[in-house]
C-alpha cells in the first residue's frame, strides 16, 4: 500500500489550496485518514481526521478554515485549506489506517509529505 499526496505549492497569505492524498495497492478497508503538519523546527501535529462514514475532528486552531473530505471509492482524502496564514507553512503528511484483506490486521501508512508556503 502506498500514500501519494499532492497539491501543496505556494499561496499568499489569505489563499486558499487543496490537497489531495491517494492510497493505492491493495486495499480492502481504510477505516481512518488524517492530515498532520510539521512546521520547520516544531513537532509534528494532527491537523484533521476522518472515518469511512465521515466523521471528521479538526484541530481546535484550525476549526473553520480547513476541511477534511474523502472519495472512499477512490481511497482518497481531501484537505481544503482556505484563509491561509504563514504559520500555516508546513509539510503537510497524509496517513491512514489500512486493511489489505479482511484476514489482515489494520497497518499504519504514511505519505511522502507535500509542502505548502503561505507568503506575499
Amino acid at each position: 500500500v502506498q500514500l501519494q499526496a499532492s497539491g501543496g505549492g505556494l499561496v499568499q497569505p489569505g489563499g486558499s489550496l487543496r490537497l489531495s492524498c491517494a492510497a493505492s495497492g491493495t486495499i480492502f478497508s481504510i477505516p481512518s485518514m488524517r492530515w498532520y503538519r510539521q512546521a520547520p523546527g516544531k513537532t509534528r501535529e494532527l491537523v484533521a481526521s476522518i472515518t469511512s462514514g465521515g466523521t471528521t475532528t479538526y484541530a481546535d486552531s484550525l476549526k473553520g478554515r480547513f476541511t477534511i473530505s474523502r472519495d472512499n471509492a477512490n481511497h482518497t482524502v481531501y484537505l481544503q485549506m482556505s484563509s491561509l496564514k504563514p504559520e500555516d507553512t508546513a509539510v503537510y503528511y497524509c496517513n491512514a489506517d489500512v486493511q489489505s484483506l479482511r484476514t489482515k490486521p489494520l497497518l499504519y501508512y504514511w505519505g511522502q509529505g507535500t509542502q505548502v508556503t503561505v507568503s506575499s
